[in-house]
C-alpha cells in the first residue's frame, strides 16, 4: 500500500491542527443545544470529522495551490479549503451510509445505526430506524454548513474558491444521484458507469480540489487545463479501486462492509464488465445476492471471467495517464513529484 511521502506528513498534521481548531469553533455555535442533542453531534460529527479518513482532498487543495505556483503566504487559506472539501467529505459519507444502508464506517457503527440504537436504548417515542437516519442526514447538513464556514477563511481569492466548491459540490450530489437511479433501474453500459465513477467520485476526489488550490493561488487559466488532465483520469481510477474493495476488500483495512456492492445491485464498472462477460447466467447470480455465500459465489465468477483482471488493467491505464500528464506540464518539480506519489496513493491501496 502507498503511502504518504514525508512532505506530506507536515501538511497532513497542519490539516489536522486546523480541523480541530474549526470544529472547536463550530461547537461553540451550537452550545445552544440540549445535552442529548450536543452529545450526539459531538459523537458522531466532530469526532467523525476528526477521527480518521486519508485526507487525499486536502493534500490536493495543498498540491494544486504549489503546482500554480502560490505563495506560502497563502497557508492559512490553502488550508481553510482542505478543511473545507474534507468537512463536505463527512457530510457525504453520513448521507451515504443512510442510503446504502451500511453498517460500517471508518471501522465503526455508521451514525445512523448508532443514532437507532441510542434512541431505542433510551426508549423514546417514534420509530428508532427513521429517528437515526434523519438525525445522521441532519448532521451531514451541519457539516456541510461547516464547510462553507471554512471556506469563508480562504481570504481574498474567496469569490474564485466558491466558484469551484460549487461546482464540487453540484457534482458529487449530481453523480450520486445518477448513481442511485442507476441501480434502481438495474441496467447500465461500461460507458454510463464510467461517467458515473468520474462524477460521483472523480472530479470531487481530485480534480476539484486541486483547482481549488489553484484558485487560491491565482493561477494561470492555461494549467487549469493541465491538471485536469492529470485529474480526470486519477478520479476515475480511484473511484474503480474503490469498487474493487467494495467487493474483495478486507473489512478489518477498509473499515467499511465487504460485498455491499453486490448486496444492493450496484452498477459499478466491475459489476458491468462482468455482467457483460457472463451474459445471463451471470447476471442472475450477481443480481441475486443475498447472503455470504452468494458474495463469496459473485467473487469467484469476477475473477474466473476476467472482469477483475479488465478493472486491475484499467486503473493501471488510467494511473498512467495521469502521471504522464505531469510531463513536461511546467509544474513545479516539487508539486509534480508530490502529485505522482498522490496518484499512487489513490490507487494502489488495500483501504
Amino acid at each position: 500500500m502507498a503511502v504518504a511521502a514525508p512532505a506530506d506528513e507536515g501538511v497532513l498534521a497542519l490539516v489536522e491542527q486546523r480541523l480541530g481548531e474549526l470544529v472547536e469553533r463550530e461547537l461553540e455555535r451550537v452550545s445552544f443545544l440540549g445535552p442529548d442533542e450536543y452529545e450526539m453531534l459531538v459523537g458522531h460529527l466532530a469526532e467523525f470529522v476528526r477521527g480518521g479518513g486519508k485526507r487525499l482532498r486536502p493534500l490536493l487543495v495543498y498540491w494544486g495551490h504549489r503546482a500554480a505556483g502560490g505563495s506560502p503566504d497563502d497557508e492559512d487559506a490553502v488550508l481553510a479549503a482542505g478543511c473545507a472539501v474534507e468537512l463536505l467529505h463527512a457530510c457525504a459519507l453520513l448521507i451515504d451510509d443512510v442510503m446504502d444502508e451500511a453498517d460500517l464506517r471508518r471501522g465503526r457503527r455508521t451514525a445512523h445505526l448508532s443514532l437507532a440504537d441510542r434512541h431505542r436504548a433510551s426508549r423514546w417515542q417514534g420509530d428508532p430506524g427513521r429517528f437515526g437516519e434523519s438525525a445522521a442526514a441532519l448532521l451531514g447538513l451541519l457539516a456541510f454548513t461547516w464547510a462553507d464556514a471554512a471556506l469563508l477563511d480562504t481570504g481574498p481569492r474567496l469569490a474564485d474558491a466558491l466558484e469551484v466548491f460549487t461546482r464540487l459540490r453540484a457534482e458529487v450530489i449530481g453523480g450520486q444521484l445518477m448513481d442511485m437511479a442507476c441501480t434502481a433501474r438495474g441496467t447500465s453500459t461500461l460507458r454510463e458507469a464510467a461517467h458515473i465513477a468520474v462524477y460521483k467520485s472523480g472530479k470531487y476526489t481530485v480534480e476539484r480540489p486541486l483547482h481549488l488550490g489553484h484558485a487560491i493561488a491565482g493561477g494561470d487559466p492555461a494549467l487549469r487545463a493541465v491538471l485536469s488532465s492529470y485529474a480526470l483520469p486519477l478520479g476515475e481510477a480511484f473511484q474503480l479501486r474503490d469498487d474493487v474493495l467494495g467487493v474483495f476488500g478486507d473489512p478489518g483495512r477498509t473499515g467499511k462492509p465487504a460485498g455491499a456492492d453486490l448486496r444492493q445491485g450496484k452498477q459499478t464498472h466491475l459489476l458491468v464488465e462482468a455482467r457483460r462477460r457472463t451474459g445471463a447466467y451471470g447476471t442472475a447470480l450477481l443480481d441475486n445476492v443475498r447472503d455470504e455465500a452468494d458474495v463469496a459465489a459473485a467473487r469467484e465468477l469476477i475473477t474466473a471471467c476476467g472482469a477483475l483482471a479488465a478493472v486491475e488493467d484499467r486503473i493501471a491505464g488510467l494511473a498512467g495517464r495521469a502521471t504522464a500528464a505531469l510531463d513536461g506540464s511546467g509544474i513545479p518539480a516539487d508539486a509534480a513529484a508530490a502529485l505522482a506519489g498522490l496518484a499512487a496513493l489513490a490507487t494502489d491501496r488495500s483501504a
